[in-house]
């Protein structure tokens, strides 16, 4: 069969294809001076979408830039500054149209998101008057200034990368902000929620640090620690119970492992807000001498056992660590479907590494029947060959996308 294949320039006529209810997603993407990305852009039906190639011709820097229509710093957690094309910047480089909110900026990504309920143009770049160390991000919804969690209700997003299969090993950083995302899709308000109390903390070590600080404005500082602290807790642990009970539904039935998730809260039992300031206030001393807060849900880890096995997930193989966290993302989405009429976008970079063909089959099965936009980057085609005729099948040439068929 003839090949196909178009440069998308972001002229080409959108096809028409009918939403189901609960499906979300993204329809035109533009980076702008976005790692390997001068200037593209990408135009797609609501189904989910492959992105095929060799290594290192952008198909992670494309997820990246999605998961950047989040709260966060997407799923690379890169810094702002590392995110810009290393190649030297270009009059044309900005050429946004006129009046549009990233005119200036020195990156920029643009994506229309479409939901049963209309359509909704979202964007997010760096500023080019905070650079470095004080560089600063602006997001704008429907070319109005917006804040990040903004996006949280409208494009709830999960993914999994690479890094990830080794998220039992790893540092319980990675397990937290794993944990918060699930939270975020059921629970719009938690990102503002740690957004406060990351504020709150970093202001109260600087005043720690200073040497002289004002007793009073320490005591509110701790008071909204507190508060927050506890609303924080609470929803990761309601997210957990759910998630646990979705998970016990499903038992070993289809081919990925039942898991259940526990919370290590980092609170160290105070469990009542009176407590939390008091404990805060008692370690003032040696938090401003150690340059830390030493007790708060920022310490927090989630614990995953292999229910089956009764292991630990950090004890088992890299395939069935990899099949647990699928497990948990599908269980996850699952319950948004159930619970919000609405299915997030999946963001699964090299997804099939690792997967025999029994569990790649069964993953793209589910990604089908929860009418789920899934991006899935992949360095072989034909490893999705099952989803011919049901997934739009991208390239990446020269930093631009271009649409193929499946021959």
């Amino acid at each position: 069969m003839e090949n196909t294949a178009r440069l998308l320039n972001g002229a080409i006529e959108r096809p028409v294809v009918a939403l189901p209810a609960e499906t979300i997603a993204l329809r035109k993407l533009r980076l702008v001076n976005f790692r390997s990305y001068r200037d593209t852009v990408l135009d797609v039906s609501p189904r989910p979408v492959v992105l095929a190639g060799a290594n290192g011709t952008g198909k992670t820097n494309c997820l990246e830039a999605i998961s950047l229509l989040s709260p966060g710093r997407g799923l690379r957690n890169a810094k702002l500054t590392e995110i810009q094309r290393k190649a030297p910047l270009e009059p044309t480089d900005r050429g946004w149209s006129e009046g549009s909110p990233f005119g200036d900026s020195l990156w920029a990504i643009a994506a229309t998101v479409e939901r049963q309920d209309g359509s909704w143009e979202v964007g997010t770049g760096l500023s080019p008057i905070a650079f470095g160390a004080n560089a600063k991000r602006t997001t704008h919804l429907n070319g109005a200034p917006a804040q990040s969690a903004d996006f949280v209700g409208l494009a709830p997003m999960l993914w999994l990368t690479p890094a990830q299969d080794r998220l039992f090993l790893e540092a319980s950083g990675d397990r937290r902000r794993f944990l918060d995302r699930l939270v975020y899709g059921l629970d719009a308000g938690h990102a503002t929620r740690t957004n406060r109390y990351e504020r709150a903390m970093r202001e109260r070590l600087r005043l720690l640090r200073d040497g002289f600080p004002d007793p009073v404005w320490l005591d509110s500082l701790e008071t909204t620690m507190a508060c927050e602290a506890l609303a924080i807790t609470e929803a990761r642990a309601n997210m957990i119970a759910l998630l646990n009970d979705e998970l016990a539904s499903r038992g070993t039935a289809g081919s990925f492992p039942c898991a259940h998730l526990a919370l290590e809260d980092g609170l160290e039992r105070a469990n009542d807000a009176a407590s939390l300031v008091s404990k805060f206030s008692g370690l003032r001393r040696r938090d401003g001498e150690s340059g830390r807060t030493t007790v708060g849900p920022h310490l927090g880890d989630l614990c995953v056992r292999h229910t089956a096995k009764r292991a630990d997930a950090r004890d088992c193989s890299t395939g069935e660590q990899k099949a647990l966290l699928i497990s948990i993302v599908l269980a996850n989405a699952w319950l948004q479907k159930r619970r919000s009429d609405a299915v997030p976008i999946l963001l699964l970079d090299e997804i099939v590494a690792h997967l025999d063909a029994q569990r790649r089959a069964a993953l793209y099965e589910e990604i089908l029947s929860l009418h789920a936009q899934a991006w899935m980057t992949g360095t072989d085609k034909s490893l999705f060959s099952p989803l011919k005729g049901d997934a739009s099948l991208v390239t990446v040439e020269a930093g631009q996308f271009m649409q193929i068929d499946w021959s």
